[in-house]
């Protein structure tokens, strides 16, 4: 009985850290400076335009090592 709330638990613990995550990816998106430009997928025209669109939080890729623990491939 025990393990079966501690499983429960757990996936309803993963289900709200995806819901933070999401969140968290969706504001990043929201306040890029790139979102607002009307050429967004053109260079910067000057290094301080490129500041400009470079100061926001930056979405960062995690390590291997946790993509491969999510998928289940490494037993670390």
């Amino acid at each position: 009985m025990e393990m079966t709330v501690r499983r429960i638990a757990g996936k309803v613990a993963n289900v709200f850290r995806e819901m933070h995550e999401g969140q968290r990816r969706m504001l990043v998106l929201r306040t890029a400076m790139d979102r607002y430009h009307e050429n967004s997928g053109a260079a910067p025209d000057t290094y301080a335009e490129f500041l400009l669109r470079t100061s926001g939080v930056l979405l960062h890729e995690p390590p291997a090592h946790k993509r491969l623990r999510k998928r289940g491939h490494l037993a670390v």
